[in-house]
């Protein structure tokens, strides 16, 4: 018996000597790398984690982020105590007191969840080594893959505690660990899940954002709200239990539910994408241009760059908000004039060319394919969802549908600047940057229509021109240029034997005296005028350039106007205050690139601001006081192109300088009539909603209670004389004086005679076909 007894013992021994010598082996074999790569303690101390770069407004509110792994880290000191103590509470609650190894987890784990397999046993790992598994990805090593791994981050956390320290650890544990929707690092799950730096979480906040690391699917609180509150109070209770939190506190808070404020700062959506896509550009090319001392270009998307803009947050999400307001609206009606017979409904030419010039039609077209190849292809139905005003939907259709139903979408571009820095407050670039990535206030170019206008004008007085001079509307023939004749849109502005003074010309629009005016001055002034004034686009030596015929910018336009309230000098829009490294080193600033001097004189200023101030008050924009009931110091010019096509609007207040532009991306599809396609209709009422919802906010009364500056009383005395003058006899009998041209139109009964003998013409001749 003592011989069995013996030898079992004996083979038991060496049993477990064998066990042990296999599990050293095993062991050392992990240590020295043989399962893959262990990093050492240098390369420990030199940990860089990819960090998103942020882009700020100018109230130091983030706005939106460029990155491939969304995480911003932050020091220790930034991260709230009751954070912490969540976090220890829950995860690790000796986590002061071991090395890295908690090894009365560790072989709990070891046993019950290696050798038993079972998994309710918890997972062991403390806070250090669940760091060295954010850094250091899991392996598949088959079925030793979970002893490999685990005995792979022990080995990195006991190396990692004798390169940190505790707080240390913890800083690179929270800026590490990933939780719900894609997030890494506590700043970037703070500001997506609460709106708000980590400094600033409240208990529930913090207790909720800790209640993810467990299963950041299952306790995502966008996605599952009530489970995220049974983690958020089984981590209070741990709060509680390890003497962190009082149990009154947790009483008053475990009924309660934590409310979100999510952001989700994607490419495509937050507040103002179509801006955040330029700073990206902007900063891409300094990037390029201005390596670091190393000679390394700068990643946006990895180097956490923290830029500053000059976008006022609070007003851009105003400007937003009244823009969709409007044009939702005003979509409506737009389709409901079309009717059944809209371009975007029928087989109609429009279509057809529309479908031609799409990216998929042409990528197709490179690869070799014939034309009922591609259109057969285009043609097969799919799951799509379509952007609509009031809800987005997915259905059955082809791609040709979709490029018909994106025709049909009334767009725009929108910016405030402040006049006296250029400095960009608002910037909106088109109606929905996911489904519409062209940007209208810096890649577009429409034509302006009668916002061109105050240029002409401006160009006239600088030359000479009186502020109180009269101008005919009577219709004229240019006979240089091919017999070109501007009409106005309404008849009753080309009366018989009367002129109009400049500033009711202006402030009314009328085409006809506005070529009269450009033809004083002179193109070529009227052009060197326009470039003094910041315009860079190439601009047409014709009469027609009066009428806005010319291409020109949103963001060209304001930079322009600017001038009217900065002394005659204009500003150099500009949206980038400064670049910061990710550890708040500045490595530029930028200033307004503004000019020295005035491009016309203050006497003209004045006169022009005045004009601008009647075009609100009694002019073309006098819905700003009648309709919106804006009692505001405004001065503004209305345009609308020929054929309905661009409605514009500037805005003019002492402080701020608002340009939008309203129309369809297609040039082929206009408004259905001009008393919906005019600027006062189709762009005004956006500056006039923007306007609105800043006089309800006393953040912004800087810019709702400023004043224009006095005017001088010669300015206004000259200014002081009848709208409209009827013609003296002499007049009368010879012309009026300010006729540039020889040959005048003919009477309209002359003309209209000329159009029905021309229609009966034609009805005859078909009659006596059809007869034929």
């Amino acid at each position: 018996m003592r011989k069995i007894k013996s030898k079992w013992l004996r083979w038991s021994l060496w049993g477990i000597a064998g066990l042990t010598l296999a599990f050293l082996l095993f062991y050392w074999s992990i240590y020295f790398g043989l399962w893959g790569h262990i990093p050492g303690r240098e390369e420990l101390g030199e940990i860089v984690q990819t960090e998103a770069s942020e882009v700020y407004g100018q109230d130091d509110e983030l706005i939106g982020k460029y990155y491939l792994y969304d995480r911003q880290s932050i020091p220790f000191d930034d991260i709230p105590e009751n954070l912490i103590n969540a976090l220890i509470a829950t995860e690790d609650f000796r986590f002061y007191d071991h090395s890295g190894i908690d090894f009365r987890s560790f072989f709990r784990v070891f046993f019950k969840s290696i050798l038993l397999r079972d998994d309710s046993s918890g997972g062991g790992s403390t806070i250090t080594q669940q760091l060295a598994k954010n850094l250091y990805k899991r392996k598949n090593y088959g079925r030793l893959g979970i002893a490999v791994n685990k005995i792979r981050e022990m080995i990195i956390a006991r190396r990692i505690e004798k390169v940190y320290d505790k707080d240390e650890i913890l800083t690179l544990y929270l800026n590490t660990v990933p939780f719900s929707d894609n997030t890494y690092g506590i700043e970037s799950a703070s500001y997506k899940f609460f709106g708000k730096r980590a400094r600033l979480l409240t208990i529930d906040e913090a207790a909720t954002l800790v209640g993810m690391l467990k299963a950041n699917y299952y306790y995502n609180p966008r996605l599952f709200p009530d489970k995220s509150q049974i983690r958020r109070n089984t981590v209070l209770h741990q709060m509680v239990k390890y003497e962190y939190l009082d149990k009154d506190v947790y009483d008053s808070l475990k009924s309660v539910s934590t409310e979100l404020k999510y952001t989700a700062y994607t490419h495509d959506e937050g507040i103002a994408p179509y801006f955040r896509e330029q700073v990206k550009k902007e900063v891409e090319a300094w990037c390029k241009a201005n390596p670091d001392a190393e000679g390394n270009t700068y990643d946006i998307y990895r180097d956490g760059l923290r830029i500053y803009t000059t976008m006022d947050t609070g007003m851009q999400a105003y400007a937003e908000a009244a823009m969709q307001e409007h044009l939702s609206a005003l979509q409506e009606q737009f389709e409901k004039s079309y009717g059944q017979r809209a371009p975007w409904n029928t087989d109609s030419k429009v279509a057809g060319e529309a479908v031609k010039k799409s990216p998929q039609y042409l990528s197709l077209q490179q690869k070799g394919w014939d034309e009922k190849k591609i259109m057969d292809s285009l043609s097969k139905p799919r799951k799509i969802e379509l952007f609509d005003w009031k809800e987005n939907t997915i259905s059955d259709g082809s791609t040709i549908d979709s490029i018909k139903h994106y025709l049909k979408f009334l767009n725009t571009g929108m910016i405030s600047v402040d006049p006296h820095t250029g400095a960009i407050r608002t910037w909106i670039g088109g109606i929905n940057y996911k489904y519409f990535k062209y940007d209208h206030v810096r890649q577009s170019k429409r034509q302006v229509g009668s916002t061109f206008k105050p240029i002409v004008y401006t160009a006239a007085l600088e030359k000479g021109l009186p502020p109180c001079a009269y101008f005919s509307p009577k219709k004229v023939v240019y006979e240089e240029y091919d017999g070109w004749s501007p009409s106005n849109a309404n008849d009753k502005e080309e009366e018989e034997h009367v002129s109009y003074s400049i500033k009711y010309a202006l402030s009314r629009s009328i085409n006809t005296v506005a070529v009269k005016v450009l033809d004083y001055a002179g193109i070529p002034n009227a052009i060197a005028m326009a470039k003094k004034m910041g315009i860079v686009s190439p601009l047409p030596e014709v009469p027609s350039l009066a009428l806005g015929t010319a291409g020109i910018s949103v963001e060209e336009m304001a930079g322009a106007y600017t001038s009217y309230v900065n002394k005659g000098k204009p500003v150099k829009p500009y949206f980038i205050t400064r670049i910061e490294d990710n550890d708040g080193n500045v490595l530029v600033e930028f200033e307004p690139e503004n000019t020295a001097k005035p491009a016309f004189s203050e006497h003209t200023r004045q006169v022009m601001l005045e004009i601008m101030k009647a075009t609100v008050n009694e002019g073309t924009a006098s819905r700003l006081r009648y309709s919106y009931k804006l009692q505001n110091a405004i001065a503004g010019k209305t345009g609308t192109t020929q054929s309905n096509k661009d409605g514009w609007f500037v805005g003019i207040t002492p402080n701020l300088v608002t340009v939008t532009w309203v129309g369809s991306d297609d040039h082929r599809i206009g408004f259905r009539s001009t008393s919906m396609g005019q600027g006062a209709n189709s762009a005004l009422p956006v500056f006039a909603r923007f306007l609105r919802k800043m006089n309800q906010d006393s953040t912004y009364t800087r810019y709702t209670a400023a004043s224009f500056p006095p005017t001088y009383a010669t300015v206004m005395e000259e200014l002081n004389c009848d709208n409209i003058r009827e013609d003296t006899f002499l007049e009368k009998i010879f012309g009026n004086s300010d006729v540039v041209r020889k040959k005048e139109i003919r009477e309209e009964k002359k003309e209209k005679k000329k159009k029905k003998e021309g229609f009966f013409k034609r009805l005859f001749k078909r009659k006596k076909k059809d007869k034929e």
